[in-house]
């Protein structure tokens, strides 16, 4: 997976938009003002990178034990946020679902109100 390929994906997710909260490093994907993905722009120019997303917490347990290449998430909730490191072990195919399930988890925390708006764009 290439920067373009994971930039494109995350803005595809309905009502997703991207942004730069922390730095010009950051690339922040957020789902009604809510973070579900991000990823430093350093990291793939240096040809390491990886992507921090949202998880069930036992989900990511186990998906650690399975996948050397997913660590508790750097800078976050270790409980709640993984770490996935890109063009290793963990296929671009895991790691769109993995994406996917990290919007999943987020949208679904929004109020009613802005789940209504979102699904309506």
């Amino acid at each position: 997976m290439n920067l373009e390929n994971f930039y494109e994906y995350c803005l595809s997710k309905k009502g997703a938009t991207e942004h730069f909260p922390f730095d010009d490093d950051t690339l922040v994907f957020k789902i009604g003002g809510k973070v579900f993905s991000l990823s430093s722009l350093k990291g793939w120019e240096l040809q390491e990178p990886s992507v921090n997303l949202k998880c069930d917490p036992d989900r990511a347990v186990e998906l650690r034990a399975e996948f050397d290449d997913i660590k508790p998430g750097f800078h976050m909730s270790k409980v709640h946020w993984n770490t996935v490191n890109i063009n290793k072990a963990v296929s671009d195919v895991i790691i769109k679902k993995l994406i996917d399930h990290s919007y999943d988890l987020v949208f679904k925390s929004l109020t009613k109100k802005l789940q209504i708006e979102i699904y309506e764009l």
